[in-house]
């Protein structure tokens, strides 16, 4: 992937930074004006021969018949988004705002669409000197870097439990077979300034309920309002011909289980490094009642006792001379079950394996080509699915 576009995925789209990098700008009195954003979508051919799938599975499983086909947006929404910069009385100040509409209908009289997103809504300011403060909504902090890492990012990944022929705003890319989603969340986070390569965020976090991935499976945990979650995330970069970055975080928030009060908590770490055109990348976390798949999912049993989850995935690319790159990635998601789960088709564990192939035909324009094999193995090992799932398709990002 060139510059342009990497600035465009970790700037303008995802890297919740105060000022989005890669846009169209123009000055507008005392303020600087960007507007940023991508269109994409592929042709997506997903297979599937199963017909039962574990509770929280995201391999896809047939109906009427083995494939399903869409046009549909990847792991990325088609993306506008608004960042206003200026610097007064010492502070660099900004405001962001962003929408996301969908690019996938299912029926007639459905054009104008239905899925329609607001990821961001924030505020930033500080001064190289001290950090910098925001305030708003923006991507989580628990999770982010390994999104950010994912090479399908660009592609699509799984379709999971978002559904299999169109009508959705995103696929899932590797969430929920590596990570857990780092997902969109109300905040008050303090970033230090670089330090020789070193940085760190810590987040006053927006708490979330629990939830079930299906009515079978209830849930008698929620989330407590009577404290904030928190969020944290260090991280060291370094340059030169063995470049790359490490990273550890934390999510932490409390959770009531019927009498008894829970705290969820999870760990991470991971690193990715570049030699000439090879980068590496390797993540992992573990944690307690955060579930799988996104935070606080499937991290309770019936009896408000929490389960066990962790995860992981590693990742290779190369970019050839053609400047094309070419990847393959593998990883999964496990969760243990508690003994009131016996007999509910729970989900183990889902994993991927993704090769791909991202080619810059300009420095704004990816084709891309993906295949992904999904499996979601059950607890009980009846309801294990598999899915394969082609795609090929462009994104574009200004």
């Amino acid at each position: 992937m060139n510059n342009k576009i990497k600035a465009a995925v970790a700037g303008a789209v995802l890297a919740s930074a105060s000022v989005a990098n890669a846009g169209i700008t123009w000055d507008a009195g005392e303020w600087t004006v960007d507007m940023n954003g991508n269109v994409n979508a592929y042709a997506i051919i997903n297979d599937s021969s199963d017909t039962e799938m574990a509770v929280g599975g995201l391999a896809n499983t047939k109906s009427n018949d083995d494939t399903a086909a869409s046009i549909n947006t990847g792991l990325l929404p088609s993306w506008l988004g608004f960042t206003a910069t200026t610097r007064q009385n010492d502070l660099d100040t900004s405001v962001t705002i962003s929408f996301q509409p969908g690019a996938s209908v299912t029926g007639g009289l459905q054009g104008g669409g239905t899925l329609n997103e607001n990821r961001q809504a924030f505020l930033t300011f500080g001064d190289k000197s001290w950090g910098s403060v925001k305030v708003g909504k923006d991507l989580g902090i628990f999770g982010s870097t390994a999104i950010l890492n994912d090479m399908t990012l660009l592609g699509v990944g799984s379709q999971g439990i978002v559904g299999t022929a169109g009508g959705t705003n995103t696929t899932l890319g590797r969430i929920g077979t590596g990570f857990i989603y780092a997902d969109w969340n109300g905040q008050i986070a303090y970033t230090t300034p670089n330090m020789n390569g070193l940085s760190l965020t810590l987040g006053v976090m927006q708490p979330w309920n629990s939830s079930a991935s299906a009515a079978n499976v209830s849930e008698s945990s929620t989330g407590s309002t009577d404290q904030f979650g928190f969020q944290g995330q260090g991280s060291y970069s370094w340059t030169g011909d063995f470049a790359g970055k490490v990273w550890a975080g934390f999510f932490s928030q409390e959770v009531t289980g019927g009498a008894d009060e829970d705290r969820a908590q999870a760990f991470e770490v991971g690193v990715s490094t570049t030699i000439s055109n090879i980068n590496l990348v390797a993540y992992g976390y573990s944690g307690e009642g955060v579930g799988t798949t996104a935070l606080l999912r499937d991290g309770f049993d019936s009896n408000g006792d929490m389960r066990d989850s962790d995860g992981g995935y590693v990742q290779a690319t190369y970019v050839i001379p053609t400047g094309t790159k070419l990847g393959v990635s593998y990883g999964l998601s496990k969760l243990d079950d508690n003994a009131v789960d016996a007999g509910k088709g729970l989900v183990k564990e889902n994993t991927m394996l993704t090769i791909g192939a991202y080619h810059p035909l300009t420095k704004h324009l990816n084709l891309v080509a993906e295949y992904s094999n999904v499996e979601a193995e059950a607890h009980d090992t009846v309801s294990d699915a598999e899915s394969n799932i082609f795609s090929v398709g462009a994104i574009l990002f200004f």
